[in-house]
């Protein structure tokens, strides 16, 4: 029964530019070098590392991890180059642009490269690798399209609508069937969803040490144990497994064990060198840890004001506070008030007895000022307002008041002619 939908195989991996042949395979692993380098930077630099770490880690890790890659392709699959049956020549084995790269080789070495790396810059090896773990897996997201551009590593017949269509003749191509499952398509996703779900817990707990490493690689194998399943290419096999399944296998249950066995380390890891700039900033005088950790150094600064700073400027709002109530108190007596003199004796005798318990007096001397100086409630119609506003409203009665009596006078005046003259 033929597939109701497929994908089909592109129809070449190569392209020539004059002398030069552009393979896909390579570009997808150049791709996906590019983006993980991106990515790590990215993450370095908002743990607080500087800037082109990530960069100039990659120049170790990327020929290592080429190299590995290839060995232990070269390693498990030495049938395909060396003996009299061999389908390719031993020379072939330098040709990586054809195809032929174990991940865990590459991972390996690769990590031995960041090591290295690490070392000659004076940073923590598990630090960049809990950085670099997400990123990891996006490339390998992007790799894995070079097996699609080859045609290659795809998985057992299906008649599923994703299926892919391979042609015939391709090793492991089955006479008769046309659709495969597409293996490097179920792995693509799969390290996407792995990548994503490792920033997410990285989000939300605090996975060091090279635990969230640990995480990607137990992520990873979990899925690589199925999806190598599928697969249909010639491969050893042991007590009827591939032996990738059972690479697979080990290195998942090493993974979990570590990641059990740095559940309590708590050592400070090392992210800038000592003289190590940090997104142009001055260079570090010392080998600084987590950004989190510097600000959590920070906040503690801020909240001990470093002590002399706070316990000055206490001092300084204190000595105004008793300047203000000294010319208040002068202000409406005529002179300084006799209890000025007791009350600066009993303030001192309590900052000594506060400083002997370890209560900054600076603090006290505030708090007495506050309660000597401070004005007592406003109350309705007392206030200077209220008195002005009462004083003129007064005056604009009596004025008025005096204009009316005068009025009054002046019309009595004039009656008296009147009546005077209606006497007559």
């Amino acid at each position: 029964m033929p597939p109701l939908a497929s994908i089909p195989s592109p129809s070449q991996g190569v392209w020539d530019l004059g002398p030069i042949p552009i393979r896909a395979y390579a570009l997808c692993i150049v791709l996906g070098v590019i983006v993980a380098v991106w990515i790590g930077e990215r993450r370095w630099r908002a743990r607080g590392g500087a800037a082109g770490t990530i960069t100039d880690l990659a120049v170790w890790a990327v020929p290592f991890g080429l190299v590995g890659g290839r060995l232990y392709h070269v390693i498990t699959d030495w049938q395909l180059y060396f003996g009299s049956g061999a389908p390719n020549r031993p020379i072939d084995t330098l040709f990586i642009w054809k195809g032929g790269l174990g991940i865990w080789g590459a991972i390996a070495l690769g990590a031995l490269g960041v090591w290295i790396g690490c070392r000659r810059r004076g940073i923590s090896f598990t630090a960049v690798a809990d950085t670099l773990a997400p990123a990891v897996a996006v490339a390998q997201a992007i790799g894995r399209w070079g097996n699609y551009f080859n045609q290659e590593l795809f998985g057992s017949p299906t008649t599923l609508p994703w299926g892919l269509e391979i042609d015939p003749g391709r090793p492991g191509a089955i006479t008769g069937v046309e659709t495969y499952h597409p293996t490097f398509l179920y792995e693509s996703l799969w390290d996407l969803a792995l990548a994503g779900v490792l920033i997410l817990l990285a989000r939300r707990f605090t996975l060091r040490h090279g635990r969230l490493l640990a995480l990607y690689v137990a992520g990873y194998t979990l899925g690589r144990f199925w999806i190598e399943g599928l697969r249909v290419d010639p491969a050893h096999h042991i007590l009827g497994l591939r032996l990738n399944q059972w690479t697979s296998v080990v290195i998942f249950l090493l993974a979990v064990a570590y990641f059990w066995y740095a559940r309590n380390r708590t050592s400070e890891e090392t992210v800038v060198a000592p003289g190590e700039p940090v997104d142009g900033d001055q260079p570090a005088a010392a080998g600084s840890t987590d950004a989190s950790d510097a600000a959590d150094e920070d906040g503690s600064a801020a909240e001990r004001g470093d002590g002399s700073e706070l316990a000055a400027g206490q001092a300084k709002a204190a000595f105004t506070s008793e300047a203000v109530a000294e010319t208040a108190g002068e202000a409406e007596t005529g002179s300084p008030a006799d209890g000025d003199a007791d009350t600066g004796a009993g303030a001192d005798a309590d900052a000594a007895a506060a400083e002997e318990d370890g209560v900054d007096p600076a603090h006290l001397r505030d708090q007495a000022d506050e309660s000597d100086t401070a004005p007592p409630a406003a109350v309705p119609g007392s206030g200077p307002a209220d008195e002005d506003g009462k004083d003129g409203q007064d005056g604009q009665d009596r004025e008025g008041g005096q204009d009316g009596e005068d009025e009054a006078r002046a019309g009595e005046a004039q009656a008296v002619p009147d009546q005077e003259a209606g006497q007559r």
